[in-house]
């Protein structure tokens, strides 16, 4: 099944280099990974750039102006230009164990709305990444500065017997999630109209559920290590979550500007 990876990412080279390298170990490669940059600057490029020269499949750098805080935009518009029947959405602040892609793949079925969980580095040991003073891929279930350390045990029949269907609307998050394109586009994707930080992942994945998906999340496979970083600016909150609950309390499936805008650019 021809997989397409998305990295969402916003002036932070650094932690997207160690997530591009990530892609790189994995033991089933995607068939093409496309960078939703939301408005980074030269440095990010270079960085795109010199994975796409060492990878051994297509790299694409979906760019947009830097207007804000317009995450579902920029995955839009990345996820328009994949040539994969299936998608999988992470982060670009996040380094994969090497089986990553194979778990979300032998985990998806058509309906199915797959979110991973994520071990969260603390400051100490980012750090110590950074300056390659602790090698990322020696993380594990007992390395020190670890939240979420549940997380970081990868076990297939643990996996299995904690891979339970759901539609509830707690605890969604969208830095580690996969499902076919075609129930991207049945939603009309994310919603270009969230701007600032939040619920951008929660209206999209409610109408998902709208559209008859329920939602895996999966335990003890598809692990990813976060690095730290200070939380992100919240000023939007009020605002985005009247536009969730608006969602909630309707029967709308597919948003009113959504991918389909860009879905136009790319047939052009």
């Amino acid at each position: 099944m021809k997989t397409s990876v998305i990295v969402t990412t916003y002036n932070w080279p650094e932690a997207l280099s160690l997530t591009l390298d990530s892609l790189l170990r994995q033991t089933r490669l995607p068939d093409e990974v496309i960078i939703a940059d939301d408005g980074s600057g030269k440095a990010t490029a270079e960085v795109v750039e010199a994975f796409a020269a060492k990878a051994p499949f297509p790299v694409l750098h979906a760019w947009q102006e830097d207007e804000g805080f317009r995450l579902a935009m920029s995955r839009n518009r990345a996820i328009a230009k994949a040539k994969g029947e299936y998608i999988i959405v992470i982060d670009g602040d996040l380094i994969l164990h090497e089986a990553f892609v194979e778990d979300h793949l032998k985990n998806a079925q058509p309906g199915l709305y797959l979110q991973g969980g994520r071990v969260l580095l603390g400051e100490r040991m980012t750090k110590d990444i950074f300056a390659k003073s602790f090698d990322p891929r020696n993380i594990g279930p007992f390395s020190p500065d670890l939240g979420n350390r549940k997380n970081a045990l990868r076990n297939r029949l643990l996996s299995r017997l904690f891979l339970r269907s759901s539609t509830t609307m707690k605890g969604i998050k969208g830095c580690n999630f996969s499902l076919f394109k075609k129930e991207i586009l049945a939603v009309n994707g994310f919603d270009n109209r969230f701007v600032g930080w939040g619920r951008e992942d929660s209206e999209f994945v409610a109408r998902l559920y709208k559209a008859g998906m329920q939602r895996k999340n999966l335990k003890f496979a598809a692990v990813a290590y976060h690095l730290y970083h200070p939380e992100n600016e919240r000023a939007a909150l009020p605002q985005n979550d009247e536009r969730l609950q608006k969602t909630l309390l309707g029967d709308r499936i597919r948003c009113e500007d959504g991918i389909d805008r860009f879905l136009k650019r790319v047939e052009e």
